[in-house]
């Protein structure tokens, strides 16, 4: 009994053996299908991605968006070298301030390192001296001619220009320089005579009619001085003779 059940067991599983065989058969699928899917398998290596240049780590090779700016601009900063050491000096103010460094040490006469003091002669005739003394420390250059103001004048008297030296002025500590003014013509050929009771004195720079720093006011005699139009000034003068004689 159990024997039969054991046969027809057997033969009914082999039954359903062969129509699963046959059924793969007809659908073109089994073994050979089989084989594809492992040849597919091993031909697909997968492959890492390459990053894109902007999504590399450090962003040295990329095309990324970021700037520069540790390069710098190419322009010169260098401050153009100064030339005061080699020029005579010139300008403004006054006998103040150093001169270390190996710069020149002489500045220009004028009111702030400089008495000035002026006396009317009776020779030559209608004649006048300015005296200009150095009361600073350092030697001074006394530049062209005086500029002279009397009172409210609206003109500047003319330098007379055979007195023109053969060099500048100069004035160690303690010298005096000299200028001649002509006043008023000896035989009355001058026009616009009046009396000035304030005089100043203008200092000229390295250059002719620049400023030269500070000016003086000498005083004058209580009586005033008289002048015209013919009123003249001489240049600057190391000698004292040179500034009359003329």
């Amino acid at each position: 009994m159990r024997t039969a059940r054991r046969v027809r067991l057997l033969a009914a599983t082999g039954a359903a053996v062969t129509a699963l065989a046959l059924t793969a058969c007809e659908n073109g699928t089994g073994a050979r299908d089989e084989g594809a899917s492992r040849s597919t398998t091993t031909a697909s290596t997968p492959t890492a991605a390459t990053p894109k240049p902007s999504e590399t780590a450090d962003g040295g090779t990329g095309t990324g968006t970021g700037t520069t700016t540790g390069a710098g601009t190419g322009k010169s900063t260098s401050a153009p070298v100064s030339d005061t050491a080699t020029k005579t000096p010139s300008g403004g103010g006054g006998g103040g301030g150093g001169g270390g460094g190996g710069k020149s040490t002489t500045v220009l006469c004028n009111g702030s390192n400089s008495t000035v003091t002026v006396q009317p002669l009776s020779r030559p005739l209608n004649h006048m001296l300015i005296t200009v003394k150095n009361t600073g420390s350092r030697t001074c250059y006394l530049t062209y001619y005086p500029v002279l103001r009397f009172d409210e004048m609206q003109w500047v008297p003319q330098p007379a220009e055979e007195t023109h030296p053969q060099a500048v002025t100069t004035l160690a500590p303690g010298e005096s320089g000299y200028a001649g003014v002509l006043l008023s013509a000896a035989d009355g050929s001058g026009d616009g005579g009046t009396t000035g009771r304030k005089l100043v004195v203008a200092f000229q720079g390295m250059s002719p009619n620049s400023n030269g720093g500070a000016s003086a006011t000498p005083s004058l005699p209580a009586k005033g001085v008289y002048y015209d139009s013919s009123l003249r000034v001489t240049y600057w003068q190391q000698d004292r003779d040179d500034a009359l004689n003329w």
